[in-house]
C-alpha cells in the first residue's frame, strides 16, 4: 500500500482557511488525494473548495476495482467536471458564493501508477532523489506569459500577477481539465500542494525537504510547512504526501526472491 499524509494551515496572514484537503483509501482499494484552494472571499472560497472536494470524493471513493487506466482517467475526468456543475450552480443560485471559484489537484492511482487531474495552479510534484519535478502546468496568466517568451522564468517566479489564473472550477459553466499520468516507484515520493506552499518554498527545497527518507513523512509534512511559514506564510498552506510503505516494498522483494 501507498502511506500518506496530508495537513492544512491558515498561514500567517489569512482569517479563513480556504484550502480543502482530502486523502485516503477507497473501498476498492485505490489511492485518492484532493488539494483545493478556494476564491472569491471570506465565505466563498471555503465553499467552493470543499464543494469541490466533497463532491469529487462522493464520485471517485465508490468506484469498483480493476478498473482500466483509461476508465479511472474518464472516471476522474467526469468527477472534475461534476465538482465544476456543483460550484458554478451554487454560486448562480446564492448571492453570497457568486463568482466563487477553486483550484484542485486530484491524485487517483490503482497500485503504483494512475493519473492527476487539475484546474489552476495547485500543483503535483514527484520527488526523486531528493530533487523535485513539477507534474502540473500552470493555468496562469504569467505560465502563459513565460511560454510565449514574454517573460523569463526568474520573473516568472516573481511577477506581481503570478497568482491571476486563467482556469478555475466552478467560474464557468463549461471548463477543460487537464490530465498527466504518473506512476510511484520505491524511494519517490508524490506531492500535492496549494500555491500557499509552492509560492512560498523553492522547488530545490521541497525535494530536499520531501525527499529525507530517514523520517516520516509526516516529519516530512511539517517541515514543508514550518518553511512555508517561515517565508512569510502569506496564504493558506496545504500539503498532502504519498510514499510506498516499507512493508509493499519487503513484499516486493521476497516475491523477486522466490
Amino acid at each position: 500500500m501507498i502511506d500518506h499524509i496530508h495537513v492544512s494551515h491558515i498561514g500567517r496572514v489569512r482569517s479563513v482557511n480556504e484550502d480543502s484537503v482530502r486523502v485516503c483509501y477507497t473501498d476498492s482499494g485505490y489511492t485518492l488525494g484532493i488539494v483545493a484552494d478556494g476564491m472569491g472571499g471570506h465565505k466563498a472560497g471555503d465553499k467552493a473548495s470543499q464543494l469541490a472536494v466533497d463532491t469529487i470524493f462522493a464520485d471517485l471513493s465508490t468506484l469498483e476495482k480493476g478498473m482500466s487506466s483509461e476508465g479511472l482517467r474518464a472516471a476522474l475526468s467526469d468527477a472534475i467536471l461534476h465538482a465544476n456543475d456543483v460550484v458554478h450552480r451554487e454560486a448562480a443560485n446564492n448571492e453570497e458564493y457568486r463568482n466563487m471559484g477553486t483550484t484542485v489537484v486530484v491524485l487517483l492511482m490503482d497500485g503504483y501508477s494512475g493519473w492527476i487531474g487539475h484546474i489552476g495552479d495547485s500543483r503535483a510534484y514527484k520527488v526523486t532523489d531528493s530533487k523535485a519535478i513539477q507534474l502540473t502546468e500552470d493555468h496562469t496568466l504569467v505560465n502563459e506569459l513565460y511560454k510565449s517568451g514574454q517573460i523569463t522564468q526568474s520573473e516568472l517566479e516573481t511577477h506581481p500577477r503570478r497568482n491571476v489564473l486563467t482556469r478555475a472550477l466552478g467560474t464557468d459553466a463549461e471548463v477543460t481539465v487537464s490530465f498527466d499520468p504518473v506512476t510511484l516507484d520505491k524511494g519517490e515520493v508524490l506531492l500535492l500542494c496549494s500555491d500557499g506552499l509552492s509560492n512560498m518554498v523553492s522547488c530545490l527545497h521541497l525535494g530536499q525537504v520531501a525527499g529525507i527518507q530517514e523520517i516520516t513523512l509526516a516529519e516530512r509534512a511539517d517541515r514543508l510547512l514550518q518553511l512555508a511559514l517561515l517565508a512569510g506564510g502569506d496564504d493558506n498552506i496545504t500539503i498532502a504526501l504519498f510514499e510506498l510503505n516499507d512493508e509493499v516494498l519487503v513484499a516486493s522483494i521476497k516475491e523477486w526472491d522466490s
